[in-house]
């Protein structure tokens, strides 16, 4: 079965007959070539530099068509010894092999989709065979937040389903019963948390009754825009409840986007970025249009549709996970960097968060309408199914609600 590859370090992705082959830079922080290397010149030698170009500049006159005195010959044949010294240095470092740990060879059958988060060398042809055999890339910056996918060029793409999902978003009405049931989908889930967390003693009483009542709202809402405000002041009174759900000693006053302030404002920006690559991920397994969604609104260079899916499915594996992670002290302060006024994530607590990630989306549960047990990745997936039920007028949709 495929699973996904996470690429926390730099390094170099290449194609080997019929599999990937990954070679992690060893102690580098950026990729090296095969006869690259990075050479710096130690401080004494760069003023040294410096001080003696300033002086011949100086000797030259300000023409610098004067004649040379024996001083400015003499500092000039010293600049000649330290270039043709570093010449040498560099001469000999790139006869050095590059410093690489052990290969990975990744088969690429195995492959579901790469998730890279550190710094990757790659070319075309590493790019066309990941198309060839429909593995997306989902990149994350330097800090760790979503930066871009490459998406493979579609396989199950329908004209027939493309004309309906156009049609459905352009009328009113059919857009705004999808719209709807994403963010009813999206409260219950939400609703299903504070009532966990109540029920084990948390003083939630007052989120849980504020997202209460903008449930009922739902129903009279006319448009899409009063939609997304109903979901705003909801997850406004759902994040003044992490406060109780969290440990004492983690602070958490309010969401702060960009840049994220706090490790529960990077964790949050970082698993939202997870779960909108897996819904990505998903949707290309299924004849859905990425870009053509109903809640939020299409836009360039954007898979909004992924965003739409990832609302519902954001408090079931991203909040719970950084309920389970900062509870259970998997994580601490350590794990984290502030960069002026930014908080993120390091190496060591993107793996921690990624390890417990897969897992999650590995675990299985007991469907109550399959009768059999499904993985949270296959939620996803089922969900797109059921989105292309609506769109064909199988069935209406029913946006998935967790019942644990």
């Amino acid at each position: 079965m495929a699973r996904h590859y996470y690429l926390t370090r730099a390094g170099r992705l290449r194609r080997k007959d019929n599999t990937l082959s990954f070679e992690p830079t060893a102690g580098e922080e950026t990729i090296l070539g095969e006869k690259e290397a990075a050479v710096e010149i130690a401080p004494q030698t760069e003023g040294m530099l410096a001080a003696a170009v300033i002086g011949s500049a100086a000797a030259l006159g300000e023409d610098g068509m004067g004649e040379l005195s024996l001083e400015a010959e003499s500092e000039r044949d010293e600049i000649e010894a330290v270039i043709k010294s570093e010449d040498a240095m560099r001469e000999a470092e790139a006869e050095k092999p590059v410093r690489v740990a052990e290969r990975r060879v990744i088969p690429v059958e195995d492959v579901d989709a790469l998730w890279v988060f550190g710094e990757l060398d790659l070319n075309a042809r590493v790019l066309v065979f990941l198309s060839k055999h429909k593995v997306p890339v989902h990149f994350f910056n330097y800090y760790g937040f979503y930066a871009g996918s490459f998406y493979p060029r579609e396989y199950l793409h329908a004209g027939y389903l493309v004309v309906r999902q156009v049609r459905h978003y352009s009328n009113r009405r059919l857009r705004l019963a999808i719209a709807r049931e994403f963010i009813q989908a999206a409260l219950h889930n939400i609703l299903r948390n504070l009532r966990y967390y109540g029920t084990r003693g948390a003083d939630v009483q007052e989120q849980t009754e504020s997202v209460q009542t903008e449930i009922l709202r739902l129903e009279a809402v006319k448009d899409v825009s009063e939609l997304m405000a109903c979901e705003g002041r909801a997850r406004a009174a759902y994040y003044q409840a992490f406060s109780h759900i969290l440990r004492n000693d983690v602070e958490f006053t309010k969401r702060v986007r960009r840049p994220p302030d706090n490790i529960v404002n990077a964790l949050i920006s970082f698993t939202n970025g997870l779960v909108y690559a897996a819904a990505l991920t998903q949707i290309y397994r299924t004849q859905l249009d990425p870009t053509i969604s109903f809640l939020h609104e299409p836009g360039a260079r954007r898979f909004s549709l992924a965003l739409d899916l990832a609302e519902v499915f954001k408090p079931i594996l991203a909040d719970r996970l950084i309920f389970r992670l900062l509870n259970n002290r998997q994580l601490n302060e350590k794990d984290f960097a502030q960069d002026l006024n930014c908080c993120y994530l390091k190496e060591s607590g993107r793996k921690t968060v990624l390890k417990e990630w897969d897992s999650r989306l590995q675990t299985t549960i007991e469907h109550r309408r399959l009768r059999r047990k499904v993985s949270y990745e296959r939620l996803i997936r089922l969900e797109c199914y059921k989105l292309i039920k609506h769109l064909t007028n199988v069935e209406p949709y029913v946006g998935f609600r967790a019942w644990w």
